[in-house]
């Protein structure tokens, strides 16, 4: 029997107020009102921006269902949908492309003023939710709400893909991949022969540094304190591994000297004051790259002398691997299954999505790189 236009009663992870468990509800789901999509996920990964949810550094409306790291097939549309169609596998997007903002505009912007990210409002473009449980409406996060069995996001928010790809897999394109490599590639454009330094080796580090021997570096340090990740990291490209506890002196000096004065590039994948600095200064002073990319909302102010920068530095950020979303996460798909990447090491845990606060367990203990619950 068809659901398309009918309310979906399904299972979903509830957030009710921040630092609690998830809680699995039955939730009601609308159906798709004009220009959105209703999406029948399959396979959703746990980043740490979740888990900045939970504990409230990124500040939402409550009750929530956070999740953005996601797979899926289209149940129904709304009116006006001409990009995807019932059937279709794909990827919501935590950053949308609407097409017309400045930003999308801009050829190499792709923060869309339409994001939910910068002031979340918790609701779709309309200023609505889809979604109700106990008789209370539910605030979307980003947009795409993946943490339920069927969401319901802008026709903005999400790409169509490659019907053969594996939903379990290419999950991780919807963000943690993305994010990293796309900063190695895209953001830094980092070059052939180059010395790089990745400060952080989770499932976005590891992707940086897929993405740095990609563009050929021929240096990649990896930098951790959990040596328990440094054989990930050598699996996917690192060519050395540093702790900076191992030595007494700042590891962005111990850097400086391994690499005659500093990296060409690096990045800070960890969201801390004290790496970013260190991350900075590790490249080179005069033509080093530095490219934050785990900074969380919630962060503190850096103090810093404009120096360091006026000697030839560059230090820049960047969202989704800077790529404009609808049109690039397709293309992402399309290189994955011609295997010009791969995502076994990055997958350390598949759990049904039930288990989800097992997940986020393994997440926090440092046990995991990427889990993905599968529903």
């Amino acid at each position: 029997m068809s659901t398309a236009g009918k309310v979906i009663k399904c299972k979903a992870a509830v957030l009710w107020e921040a630092n609690k468990p998830f809680s699995i509800e039955e939730v009601e789901v609308a159906p798709p009102k004009a220009y959105e999509v209703r999406v029948k996920m399959v396979a959703v990964g746990i980043c740490r921006t979740d888990d900045h949810v939970v504990s409230g550094t990124i500040v939402v409306p409550f009750p929530v269902i956070a999740g953005h790291e996601s797979a899926g097939i289209v149940e129904s549309i709304g009116e006006g949908v001409t990009t995807v169609k019932p059937g279709d596998k794909v990827i919501p997007l935590f950053t949308p492309q609407c097409g017309k903002c400045r930003v999308c505009k801009h050829p190499e912007g792709n923060f869309c003023l339409k994001n939910d990210l910068a002031k979340p409002r918790g609701t779709l473009q309309d200023g609505t939710t889809r979604f109700m449980c106990r008789g209370k409406p539910v605030h979307h996060f980003l947009g795409i709400s993946t943490f339920s069995q069927y969401t319901v996001v802008d026709e903005m928010s999400v790409a169509k893909i490659d019907a053969a790809s594996p939903l379990e897999k290419v999950c991780l394109i919807g963000c943690g991949f993305t994010t990293g490599y796309g900063s190695a590639v895209k953001i830094a454009k980092v070059t052939r022969g180059s010395t790089c330094a990745v400060f952080g080796l989770g499932g976005v580090g590891l992707s940086v540094i897929i993405g740095c021997k990609a563009a050929g570096a021929s240096r990649i340090i990896a930098v951790d304190v959990n040596k328990d990740k440094f054989a990930k990291a050598k699996e996917v490209g690192a060519t050395e591994c540093i702790n900076p506890r191992d030595y007494k002196k700042p590891i962005q000096e111990v850097i400086a000297e391994m690499t005659d004065g500093g990296v060409d590039f690096s990045f800070e994948v960890v969201g801390r004051l004290d790496t970013t600095m260190s991350a900075l200064l590790c490249c080179h002073e005069a033509c080093g790259t530095c490219v934050s990319v785990g900074i969380p909302p919630d962060s503190q102010n850096l103090s810093m002398n404009p120096i360091l920068l006026l000697t030839g530095r560059t230090w820049k950020g960047g969202v989704y691997g800077g790529y404009k979303s609808k049109e690039s996460i397709p293309k992402l798909v399309v290189e994955y299954m011609s295997k010009k990447f791969s995502f076994d090491t990055l997958i350390t845990n598949v759990l049904p999505f039930e288990k989800i606060n097992e997940g986020f367990d393994l997440l926090r203990s440092g046990k995991s790189i990427r889990t993905v619950l599968t529903f």
